[in-house]
C-alpha cells in the first residue's frame, strides 16, 4: 500500500502545483491521470452496454420497419408517418422544454428509453401473426433508435449510427408530415 506524502505549506508554495498533485495522487494509491481515464472508460463502458441492448432488442425490428416503409406506396407511408409521430409524442418527458445542450441529450435518452420500455412490454404479449401489433412494436423500436443516436449513443459503431441516422431521417420526415396535416 502507497505511503501518503506529508508536504509543508511552504514546500508546496516552493515546489508548485505539479507536484502537489503528484503527492495526492500517490497518497490516494493512485497513479496520475487514472482517475479521468477511468471516467472515460466508464461512459464507453455504458455506452456499449446501450448498444449491446439495443442491438438485441431494436435492431431488427427497427430495419424491419424501415424496409416497410422504404417497400410502401404512397398510400401506406403516412401510416407509418403517424405511428412514429404518435409513439414519438408519447415518449417525450413531461417535464420542461430544455434549457441547454446537455438537456436535449437527457431528453432525448429519456424519450429512446421510454419507448425501449414500450417495445419491451410489447414484445411479451406478441403474436408473430398479429400484423398490426407488430407494426406497433416496430414503430417503437424506431422511435427509441432515432432518439438514441440523437443522444449520440451511437458514437463508435457505425452499423448503429446509420441505422439511427435513417430513423431520424423517417421521425423528421413523419413530425413534418403531421404538422403540414394540422
Amino acid at each position: 500500500m502507497p505511503v501518503p506524502v506529508k508536504i509543508t505549506f511552504g514546500e508546496m508554495r516552493a515546489s508548485g502545483v505539479r507536484e502537489k498533485r503528484a503527492s495526492c495522487y500517490h497518497a490516494a494509491g493512485l497513479e496520475k491521470g487514472r482517475v479521468m481515464f477511468g471516467w472515460f472508460k466508464s461512459k464507453s463502458r455504458e455506452r456499449r452496454k446501450k448498444v449491446r441492448s439495443d442491438r438485441k432488442h431494436l435492431e431488427e425490428r427497427t430495419r424491419r420497419f424501415l424496409k416497410s416503409y422504404l417497400e410502401a406506396d404512397e398510400m401506406r407511408k403516412p401510416q407509418f408517418y403517424r405511428a412514429v409521430e404518435d409513439i414519438s409524442k408519447k415518449c417525450q418527458p413531461t417535464a420542461g422544454l430544455a434549457q441547454s445542450d446537455q438537456d436535449d441529450v437527457r431528453i432525448a435518452e429519456a424519450a429512446s428509453q421510454a419507448a425501449m420500455q414500450m417495445v419491451l412490454d410489447r414484445i411479451g404479449r406478441l403474436e408473430k401473426e398479429d400484423r398490426v401489433g407488430n407494426f406497433v412494436t416496430d414503430a417503437c423500436a424506431t422511435v427509441a433508435v432515432a432518439y438514441h443516436r440523437a443522444a449520440g449513443a451511437y458514437l463508435g459503431d457505425e452499423g448503429m449510427e446509420k441505422l439511427g441516422t435513417a430513423a431520424v431521417h423517417l421521425l423528421t420526415m413523419a413530425t413534418s408530415y403531421m404538422n403540414a396535416q394540422e
